[in-house]
């Protein structure tokens, strides 16, 4: 039996790497994949161009305009009219607009109130309203009223507010999802596209032992995987800090990877072809993607998105994930992560295991 079930893992591990095509697609998902979505998202603002109208030409708007510098914004651009200066935002050419008017000046010294019409572009959402609030605080630099109260920030767990820490590992997380899920999937539907299926149900072996070590086949490649981008990408390239236990990590996610293998045999048992799996999976692995908090916290979400959030083991590897990397979580108070993982993923792997056993 243990034989038997070595060989399928063997034959099914020899398979993969036989398939070049594959080979390179997970090798990119855990490298390049990951390495462009931490280092090419960017929620600061950077590089922001700003366009001035200056009808007061003093001294304040002049400091003011100075202070815009890189690598937030780029070098500011004057224009003669507002109508100029809003063309130019229309076309793209400006993201924010400054408009100084000619009394601004003699509003400051005179503690009226001075005004900055700022004219945004808000396509660019989260770029734009970061660009906003840099200016906020310019201002306020410039400002003469007395605050009764300073306040004093203490950036936790993630003190640079490094954006790569964390959207690298949100798409690492992401690809182990997609492709356990494509590839235990793809590992059944293959043997119907080559026509091997009916072979393998007159195999002398309990369909049991096939599901599952074609399962864990696939799952064997996934932790290789994890391995590699953990090593080469978030702690070569973007040197993410690990305060907790490494191991309790790949043990989650193992777990986790179970998880999505028990989508994918679901997948497997009504897909035709490999072309329906790519199709199923988008279809069913999206919702979960996005009620898992990868996209979007959890807290920002509607009522009733946060309560259907709790049925997305995503969430729950997630949640651990960052707790072991950034909180240094111990790994008796990460057992609430280990059960969500475990009991939906167990709920997932059990319906799975029975949709593609009746094929048998």
């Amino acid at each position: 039996m243990i034989k038997t079930f070595l060989a399928i893992i063997g034959k099914e591990l020899l398979e993969f790497f036989r398939s070049w095509g594959l080979v390179v697609v997970v090798l990119y998902a855990f490298t390049l994949e990951v390495y462009v979505a931490g280092n090419g998202i960017e929620m600061e603002a950077k590089n922001v161009t700003v366009g001035v109208v200056d009808y007061t030409n003093g001294g304040i708007s002049r400091k003011i305009q100075a202070r815009l510098h890189e690598p937030q914004f780029k070098k500011t651009e004057f224009f003669r009219s507002q109508k100029k200066l809003s063309d130019a935002i229309f076309n793209k050419e400006i993201m924010m607009g400054l408009v100084f008017e000619s009394d601004f000046e003699k509003d400051y010294f005179n503690k009226q109130n001075p005004t900055i019409n700022v004219l945004l572009d808000t396509t660019t959402a989260t770029q734009s309203f970061m660009a906003l609030s840099y200016l906020q605080n310019i201002v306020l630099d410039f400002s003469r009223t007395a605050m009764p109260l300073e306040l004093k920030i203490h950036k936790l767990f993630n003190q640079n507010a490094n954006t790569p820490y964390f959207m690298s590992i949100t798409e690492m997380l992401s690809v182990i999802t997609l492709l356990t899920v494509i590839l235990t999937a793809v590992a059944f539907v293959k043997e119907k596209e080559n026509g091997t299926w009916d072979i393998m149900l007159l195999m002398p072996v309990n369909p049991k032992i096939i599901i599952l070590a074609k399962s864990l086949s696939q799952v064997i490649i996934i932790m290789v995987g994890v391995v590699i981008c953990v090593g080469l990408i978030l702690f070569g390239v973007f040197d993410v800090p690990l305060n907790g236990s490494i191991w309790a990590f790949f043990l989650l996610t193992f777990f986790y990877a179970f998880t999505s293998a028990g989508i994918g045999l679901f997948i497997a048992s009504v897909a035709k072809n490999t072309m329906q799996v790519a199709q199923f999976s988008i279809v069913i692995m999206m919702p979960l993607i996005f009620l898992s908090g990868a996209w979007t916290p959890i807290h920002a979400m509607h009522p009733v998105l946060q309560k259907l959030s709790l049925i997305s083991p995503l969430r729950y590897y997630i949640e651990g994930t960052v707790s072991i990397f950034f909180r240094g979580t111990s790994f008796f108070d990460l057992l609430p992560y280990f059960i969500g993982v475990i009991a939906l993923g167990g709920l997932l792997l059990l319906i799975g295991f029975r949709k593609i056993g009746k094929l048998f």
